[in-house]
């Protein structure tokens, strides 16, 4: 039996997840999933009852992302987006989840967090874009001149950081983040990764994918 993948086409973490899959063609069955209904099969096997999570087989349950990512990679990594530099891009990408996605989460939803306004979330979350702004001033990508792991961990957030305020972000001082963004957002890849495809609740069917 192939592998049951759950996941939430908007999710950023099952987006990374979902692209190593399909860079590495490790075929799953896909059950994309709604997060205010999520089905009893998936909060059965994930103690963290989050999305992406990945059922290899009875025993072994993968429900982090990055987990996902490298148990795929480590099947088949034709691109090489593992290499010597994978503890420097797991500090990289420790960096994005732990301490920019929170300012990413207070910058989208500042209304929540009254405590500062909005510009003093997107400040603080600024730092980050700096040090990806200094890496692609080095080489077309985070950490080699072709995609790696780390590209492909991170721009799902940077990408939900540029949506908050199009406007500010595009006329922003971060010239190589936005040429890195606007690349991999528009690859043949991610727009593969995020077709539409019918709930699994509703239709009692799981896809094929990639």
């Amino acid at each position: 039996m192939l592998p049951i993948l759950y996941s939430f086409r908007r999710c950023p973490y099952a987006m990374r997840a979902r692209l190593a899959i399909a860079i590495s063609e490790q075929e799953v069955r896909l059950r994309e999933i709604v997060l205010k209904h999520k089905p009893a099969e998936l909060l059965a096997i994930s103690p963290n009852k989050t999305i992406p999570v990945l059922q290899i087989n009875n025993q072994d349950v993968l429900d982090e992302s990055l987990e996902i990512m490298v148990w795929a990679l480590s099947k088949n990594d034709p691109q090489y987006w593992l290499n010597d530099s994978l503890p420097e891009m797991l500090s990289l990408i420790d960096n994005n989840d732990y301490e920019f996605k929170s300012w990413l989460d207070k910058y989208k939803y500042a209304d929540r967090f009254p405590e500062y306004d909005q510009a003093y979330y997107r400040d603080q979350a600024e730092d980050f874009l700096m040090i990806l702004e200094s890496r692609l001033q080095k080489q077309t990508y985070l950490f080699a001149n072709h995609i790696t792991l780390a590209d492909t961990a991170i721009f799902p957030f940077i990408r939900q950081f540029a949506s908050v305020d199009k406007k500010w972000f595009e006329q922003s001082p971060y010239l190589r983040v936005q040429e890195w963004l606007t690349e991999l957002v528009n690859g043949d890849l991610f727009i593969n990764c995020m077709k539409k495809y019918p709930t699994w609740l509703e239709s009692g069917e799981d896809i094929l994918f990639p």
